[in-house]
């Protein structure tokens, strides 16, 4: 039995999902004729109450499209220094937009909003870049699944109105936020610009995420979309997976949370454990007394037993609970690491 733990996109389609996938009516979406995807759009901009929301391949996608709606060459945006669109989308931001990252030293992976106000180059000082867009991602991944409070996301949203930016919501994890905070979708459709939400990752679909914001916004948004190749044909097959799991996948959430838990409290127990960061949710991010033995060969005996986990470089180590994380394995994992 191989235990993967190295991310929540390993996940694949159960068999309710599969059933709703082949059933799907579809039609070519590039055209906006496929139902499926018409009717997945329409759901999620209700539950978020956005005007509009469209389907795209990806996450890097629906925030590169983002961020290019915000703002033009030679001006920049303002996020935390562990942020998605800053590590992990391949320098998109330069690529695609021609934008700059005014990066904030924040707390693991969050910031706040004196922080984000404090960064801000002032609009008639031509010799820096033009300030436009702020960024945050909720739960931040690389700060070990962190949940923003919201108060902070609310007084954001004051330094944006204020000083005339946009807001981008990285929903990437928001499902996880909004379960173990007991928040709403609605509470971050009335806070943000525009925000990505992916389905590939605690929901389980195989493939998909939606941006969400004006019809004006999205109207730009299906032109960049285009651009960046990602119009898909009969995508209601995928659409059909996503409509399943939003209707089936969010509530269980909180198992997934509760395992990463477990899994902290298992690893703050063994001596060579040197660091885990607080877990909120289904992620979690620690570190091994290299003195004991090294992250490589502590991924090294796990993947021997069939245990497949990841580093984050800096010598971070990651696991991340899922759908297909059954009791059974957890039970094998957590023996596993009592055995050290």
């Amino acid at each position: 039995m191989q235990i993967n733990l190295i991310s929540d996109t390993v996940t694949k389609p159960t068999p309710g999902m599969l059933d709703a996938m082949m059933s799907a009516v579809v039609g070519d979406d590039v055209f906006k004729e496929d139902p499926t995807v018409n009717a997945l759009e329409e759901k999620v901009a209700k539950l978020f109450g956005m005007e509009s929301a469209l389907f795209f391949p990806s996450g890097t996608m629906t925030n590169q499209t983002a961020i290019k709606l915000h703002t033009q060459p030679g001006e920049q945006l303002i996020c935390d220094k562990y942020a998605h669109i800053y590590n992990y989308e391949g320098g998109g931001v330069s690529f695609n937009s021609g934008v700059s990252c005014r990066l904030v030293d924040g707390s693991r992976g969050t910031m706040t909003a004196a922080q984000v106000e404090s960064v801000i180059n002032p609009p008639d000082f031509y010799h820096s870049p033009l300030t436009t867009l702020v960024c945050v991602e909720n739960t931040a991944n690389k700060g070990g699944g962190t949940c923003w409070d919201f108060q902070e996301l609310e007084n954001i949203r004051k330094v944006c109105d204020e000083h005339h930016l946009g807001f981008h919501l990285d929903g990437a994890r928001i499902w996880n936020a909004m379960v173990e905070k007991n928040e709403t979708a609605l509470q971050y459709g009335q806070l943000f610009d525009t925000i990505s939400v992916c389905l590939s990752k605690g929901l389980g679909c195989p493939v998909g995420s939606l941006l969400l914001g004006t019809k004006e916004h999205l109207e730009k948004a299906i032109r960049i979309r285009k651009i960046f190749g990602g119009g898909m044909r009969q995508s209601g097959f995928l659409a059909a997976a996503a409509i399943y799991a939003l209707d089936n996948h969010i509530e269980r959430l909180v198992e997934d949370h509760k395992k990463a838990k477990e899994i902290g409290a298992a690893l703050l127990a063994k001596s060579f454990i040197k660091k885990v960061e607080p877990i909120e949710t289904n992620i979690v991010i620690f570190e091994i007394d290299e003195s004991f033995m090294t992250s490589d060969i502590f991924v090294n005996k796990l993947k021997e037993k069939d245990i497949l986990i990841i580093g984050m470089g800096q010598g971070k180590l990651r696991m991340v609970t899922h759908l297909d994380y059954t009791d059974a394995m957890h039970d094998v994992l957590l023996k596993q690491l009592a055995a050290f």
